[in-house]
């Protein structure tokens, strides 16, 4: 009985090797293909914002990212991330738990307006917050009359951070959730645990790595975010530019040098998080190894 499934087995394997084999040019042409697309919309504009940075040699280089101006756009880069990142990571987690391990009227709606961020355009989503909190707009006369600045200010900038960013984190771990199930969490119930001692050691260490994935992805795009922020936040140097937007005006000033030595900047954070998400799957494989076998 083992021999005639082992041999079923191996002809099943060879059945799908046979079906999944093409000829050598195809697969030549379709490499070819590949990483000409890579080298040309990928790799050559990365040499090229490097290049460009380091064109008038190491110290201009260096010159440019100290600069003052310079130097309040990265401080207030960081600070907008590391505002709106744990916004999105409790709503990402909670929105997720929701979703996954609970039955309600209005699920649907609930999970296609996590997605919303990804369908309407940047910078409609900061002309919202203009409409809402500008001089003119609804609540706008309110903050102005308690004197609060939300918009041109860095409040306006995070929340239109927050929008543009926050389903990355749900979106992680909604089908990760979904697939486990609740059996473990409904199991953690009955043997006596409360709602946090599930989620803590139950829940979490299930989905964790999804959860960093999450979380870098969410960072990256806060970091590098540019329409809705540059709507929201009037353009004010040394106060209200972020990387993306410093980079912006000093291209517009023609100062090439410093403007991609900034855009390196930012390159570095694409590269960093690429390899911060190879090693994730990397270690979420390894982790799954042991458990299939």
């Amino acid at each position: 009985m083992g021999a005639a499934i082992g041999a079923r087995h191996k002809v099943g394997a060879y059945s799908n090797k046979l079906a999944t084999r093409e000829p050598a040019w195809i697969r030549v042409l379709l490499l070819t293909l590949g990483l000409g697309f890579f080298a040309l919309f990928l790799l050559m504009p990365l040499i090229a914002v490097f290049g460009e940075a380091l064109r008038k040699g190491w110290d201009v280089y260096v010159a440019s990212l100290v600069e003052a101006d310079a130097l309040s756009a990265i401080k207030l880069t960081v600070l907008i991330a590391v505002i709106a990142v744990p916004l999105n990571l409790v709503f990402g987690v909670a929105a997720a738990w929701t979703i996954a391990k609970f039955d309600f009227r209005g699920k649907s709606i609930l999970t296609t307006l996590i997605d919303l961020p990804f369908s309407v355009s940047p910078v409609v989503a900061g002309l919202i917050y203009v409409l809402i909190f500008g001089s003119q707009g609804w609540f706008g006369e309110w903050f102005y009359d308690h004197d609060i600045k939300i918009i041109f200010a860095v409040p306006g900038m995070v929340l239109a951070t927050v929008f543009v960013t926050f389903p990355f984190v749900a979106r992680e771990l909604i089908p990760l959730m979904e697939a486990q199930g609740r059996d473990e969490e409904e199991a953690a119930v009955v043997l006596g645990a409360n709602g946090w001692q599930t989620f803590w050691y139950v829940t979490l260490p299930n989905i964790k790595w999804g959860l960093i994935y999450g979380v870098v992805l969410c960072n990256a795009r806060a970091m590098g975010e540019f329409g809705a922020v540059s709507v929201v936040s009037g353009h004010i140097r040394g106060e209200t530019n972020t990387m993306p937007l410093h980079v912006e005006i000093l291209y517009n000033e023609y100062n090439f040098a410093a403007a991609f030595a900034v855009a390196s900047l930012l390159a570095l954070l694409a590269l960093l998080t690429m390899v911060i998400k190879v090693f994730i799957e990397w270690q979420a494989n390894r982790q799954a190894q042991p458990e299939s076998e």
